[in-house]
């Protein structure tokens, strides 16, 4: 298998923005020709759900050679669809038995197990897909970036917005100035539709299909109950990331490209309260980011469980579900998805953008030795999961978090360490 180019071979061929983001040009590396038998073998971690799709895309591109799920219920639905895949319910033993005879994962399971999951894949040279966000904690996601990098895999983290037209569009006119100097950025969510703010559920008997300690995997120990698998999980503190975590990596992601939105210097939030267990009901949570490579400091304020930015800030643009507000001196952009409106005297530019293939064609024409997928760990998915998963340090310390992106330290907030450098359960490394 051809190994992902390294950024100097890619931007041979690509306009690159000072900010670091593909802006222009129509290029295209031509994908290195493959026999009939040299397809690509994928294994398939986490099969149902959104691993359903995830397996589906990659069926669709190769041969799916192995599926995994701690659910067996769910591994016997996926068999018939996948008969000649080898079925595992632990993902190591995936690895032990048939390391030789895969080229690429996906990986579509809770939170807590992305990165254990990923970073074994790509430490024997495997192509990696990784649904959002990349990790549950900041420093997975920055040392997933570094184990890909290393390792010269190609890889693709699951926010599938990415390759919208509308979205790159909407970014690259945020860069070219179409609503001016940006000082604020709005972006909420419906999210949680799970429920938050509660206690941990009662003890109750592990279901006969269900591989409880390989569900924990890296997590602490903790007896079964029902409400953690197979969705409510998000909501839980060892296991998901929240309504920020789940929604973060797909809303804030056109302000991310456009702006540049890396490495915050604060953060501080405002919730309903937990309890350490469960993420609150709701939070608002504003983040501050320095000026950088030409533009200037700016806030984030991030809304979810029910809140909104002020109604007269969005010049009666019905808010929707879930969306962004882009706040210049020279007008708004508002998106509620993957399409953009220009609001408030902001001028319509023309803008050169790349248009994608496709989300996971992106990742595949990586693996036959083309460009790097837009969303990959080093460049882009691993920085927007650091931004994203920051704001979880401030909901869960319930103060101002001072932020050393470099160092991965909460100057002034040692009590999040936990949320930044996770401990493993025996058996699991990163």
């Amino acid at each position: 298998m051809s190994h992902l180019r390294n950024r100097r071979d890619f931007l041979k061929g690509v306009t690159v923005a000072s900010v670091g983001f593909w802006v222009a040009g129509t290029a295209r590396a031509q994908e290195k020709s493959r026999s009939a038998n040299e397809q690509i073998n994928f294994a398939c971690i986490g099969i149902d759900g959104k691993g359903r799709s995830d397996t589906a895309d990659a069926a669709k591109h190769g041969n799916i050679v192995a599926i995994c799920d701690v659910d067996e219920q769910r591994l016997e639905r996926a068999a018939q669809l996948y008969p000649k895949a080898k079925k595992f319910v632990d993902f190591r033993k995936l690895f032990d038995e048939m390391g030789k005879s895969i080229d690429a994962v996906t990986v579509s399971t809770p939170d807590h197990t992305h990165a254990a999951a990923s970073a074994l894949a790509m430490r024997l040279g495997k192509h990696c897909f990784t649904q959002k966000p990349l990790t549950r904690t900041i420093y997975e996601a920055r040392r997933l970036g570094e184990i890909a990098r290393e390792m010269k895999v190609a890889t693709q983290m699951g926010n599938q917005g990415t390759a919208s037209s509308g979205l790159r569009k909407a970014a690259a006119l945020l860069r070219a100035g179409a609503v001016g100097t940006v000082k604020e950025v709005h972006v909420w969510t419906n999210r949680p539709i799970w429920p938050q703010g509660g206690t941990r559920p009662e003890t109750a008997p592990v279901p006969s299909y269900l591989h409880w300690d390989l569900w924990l995997g890296p997590a602490p120990e903790r007896p079964y109950g029902k409400g953690y698998h197979p969705f409510a999980w998000r909501g839980f503190w060892d296991f998901g990331t929240g309504a920020l975590g789940d929604m973060g990596c797909h809303n804030i992601n056109m302000a991310f490209m456009g702006l540049d939105l890396r490495d915050p210097i604060a953060v501080e939030a405002e919730t309903s309260g937990h309890n350490k267990e469960m993420f609150p009901k709701w939070s608002i949570v504003r983040y501050t980011f320095p000026a950088r490579n030409g533009r200037p400091a700016l806030t984030l304020i991030w809304y979810d469980g029910g809140k909104k930015p002020p109604a007269e800030l969005l010049d009666g643009q019905d808010p929707g579900l879930n969306g962004t507000l882009v706040i210049g001196e020279k007008g708004k952009l508002f998106s509620g998805g993957r399409d953009y409106k220009l609001l408030g005297g902001a001028t319509e530019l023309k803008v050169d953008f790349p248009e994608s293939p496709g989300h996971f064609v992106e990742f595949v024409r990586a693996i036959k030795g083309g460009p790097p997928a837009m969303s990959n760990f080093p460049d882009y998915a691993g920085p927007l999961t650091e931004t994203v998963l920051l704001g979880n340090l401030a909901i869960w310390a319930g103060r101002k978090i001072e932020w050393d992106a470099q160092g991965l330290r909460a100057t002034n907030a040692p009590e999040v360490e936990p949320l930044i450098r996770p401990a493993y359960r025996k058996g699991y490394t990163l």
